[in-house]
């Protein structure tokens, strides 16, 4: 009975994923109900096994009764020792109620950042730009920072002279996001046309300029990084030096 309990559990769950994929074409919805549908599956398993292991030592003539009692009992005791994990587990549920982090998404939790590889109700998986792996518990989640929902920036600084004119840099910044707006590669990644943020500060040694991009989720990177290298290009094609 355990095994075709969980059997269903899993075919009602992925009927469901597919009813609710059916309605949307969205990327980012289609992460929220995976990962919803793996917390459920969780959540199923963990039911499934502990009504069976209690009916199992009912059938093998061990009353369940007292064992219940003092489970009882006994869970006040735990529960005082025990808050953190019951915070963990709070958290969890209205970190997915609430859809603050899906798998697949670029976060920063508790001093660690990086990519969401699973999320339950104990704890956030993240892997980082370097490879390791973090396992973020819920109840130590006080803030999360979504870098990759809705829409991206894509922010470029650049230094020049102070002696160079700060209109054709803005110029040749400009003049690089329509290429890149122009360019199949990059064209639908991008949601916006260059914005000069302006000055940024001055130093002795130079000028330091800001301008950014608005593109899709994740692709602010690439983004920048191709941005860049155009960017140095045109400084050096029209004469602009850096310090």
């Amino acid at each position: 009975m355990a095994w075709a309990l969980q059997a269903l559990a899993g075919r009602l769950i992925r009927v469901f994923r597919g009813y609710m994929a059916s309605r949307t074409s969205a990327a980012d919805e289609l992460r929220r109900i995976d990962t919803v549908g793996n917390a459920f599956r969780y959540f199923a398993s963990v039911v499934v096994v502990l009504v069976a292991g209690m009916l199992i030592l009912n059938e093998l003539g061990i009353s369940i009764a007292p064992i219940l009692a003092t489970a009882g009992v006994a869970g006040i005791a735990i529960a005082f020792g025990a808050q953190s994990l019951i915070k963990d587990y709070f958290t969890g549920f209205f970190l997915l109620i609430e859809d603050q982090i899906r798998q697949g998404d670029v976060v920063e939790i508790s001093g660690k950042s990086g990519e969401v590889e699973e999320v339950t109700l104990r704890y956030v998986r993240l892997r980082d730009n370097d490879g390791f792996v973090h396992f973020v518990p819920n109840g130590e989640i006080k803030l999360v920072t979504n870098r990759t929902r809705g829409f991206g920036q894509a922010v470029m600084d650049a230094v020049i002279k102070s002696s160079q004119s700060v209109e054709d840099a803005f110029q040749a910044m400009r003049d690089v996001g329509r290429e890149m707006r122009q360019d199949a590669a990059f064209a639908p990644q991008i949601l916006g046309d260059v914005q000069i943020a302006g000055i940024e500060r001055w130093e002795h040694f130079g000028v330091f300029l800001r301008c950014r991009m608005k593109v899709l989720p994740e692709e602010q990177w690439r983004v920048r990084a191709e941005f860049m290298r155009r960017l140095k290009i045109a400084f050096e094609q029209r004469g602009i030096q850096s310090p």
